[in-house]
């Protein structure tokens, strides 16, 4: 994705938007920029109370415990880092699911084809997520779809106290003013206090498609009440349509600059180039680690 793509996206997260499927106009006022290091909005009342209602009756009874990705192999496994239990709903599964998924992408700009299906999240009392990042540190979940570049984050119930959002690497954290409300995990970042129907959107990579540090982002525990949220990831290509490469040649690169190329997100830019299709290959496939060496 090219630089100026990703500040137009910016841009437009703060603009009003038609979309007929979503009701009309977006309310610019109801958009808060956040922060620009990492590039943070918030939307308020993006999803109506029964929208969100609808959510959790549909993830209640499917809930399981909730995974993390192995930063060596990608593999999902289970840790202490993620206590939340949590299922991922079909895409298009209803006609609500729908309307959330066309809001989502008009909101953002990025297609629907990009987007995980929604995951939706349940914490108890005492039950966190620990601060990480939405991008991948290992090769083989890049290969769906690249990295994930978005993640616009519902809130679909009002947490008592806790459970907050927080950012501890964003900048200006300290500048954010927090009163007796707030909780002790929230105060070590920029922090967002989950309110049903809000959503949050921030970007894991820069304008550049490198991954920013600045992204880092955790769950606090809650304190007092529940918390329900749900989760759509969207990356740098199509997830549900990746692109078909052979596998049965070498694997290599046919340049020297491809790794340079690839650390400033040439693979996710230019995959045609870098990656090919299924019926050319692409002239740096190693470096993308789209095939073993």
């Amino acid at each position: 994705m090219a630089p100026l793509l990703f500040l137009l996206l910016a841009a437009l997260a703060l603009s009003p938007t038609f979309d007929a499927a979503a009701g009309g106009f977006y309310d610019q006022a109801r958009v808060t920029q956040l922060s620009w290091r990492p590039r943070a909005f918030l939307y308020s009342g993006f999803l109506s109370h029964a929208e969100c209602d609808h959510l959790v009756k549909l993830a209640k009874g499917r809930l399981q415990k909730s995974m993390v990705a192995d930063n060596d192999s990608g593999k999902s496994v289970m840790s202490q880092v993620r206590t939340s239990s949590g299922t991922f709903l079909n895409k298009h599964e209803d006609e609500i699911i729908s309307g959330i998924e066309k809001r989502v992408a008009a909101w953002t700009f990025l297609p629907e084809e990009n987007a995980e299906s929604i995951q939706v999240l349940h914490y108890e009392v005492g039950q966190k997520y620990d601060a990480h990042f939405d991008y991948f540190h290992d090769k083989n979940n890049q290969k769906l779809g690249g990295h994930r570049v978005a993640t616009v984050l519902m809130y679909l119930t009002d947490v008592k106290k806790g459970g907050e959002t927080v950012f501890p690497n964003a900048e200006g954290r300290h500048l954010q003013h927090k009163d007796e409300t707030w909780s002790e995990c929230a105060r070590s970042g920029l922090a967002v206090k989950p309110r049903k129907g809000d959503a949050l959107l921030f970007f894991s990579l820069h304008i550049n498609a490198t991954t920013d540090p600045s992204s880092l982002h955790g769950s606090c525990p809650v304190i007092e009440g529940e918390k329900w949220s749900a989760t759509k990831w969207i990356h740098v290509r199509s997830f549900d349509n990746p692109p078909i490469v052979r596998m049965d040649v070498r694997c290599s690169d046919d340049n020297e600059l491809c790794s340079k190329w690839a650390a400033v997100g040439e693979c996710y830019r230019n995959p045609k180039y870098m990656i090919g299709t299924k019926d050319t290959l692409g002239f740096c496939r190693k470096s993308c680690g789209i095939c073993d060496a």
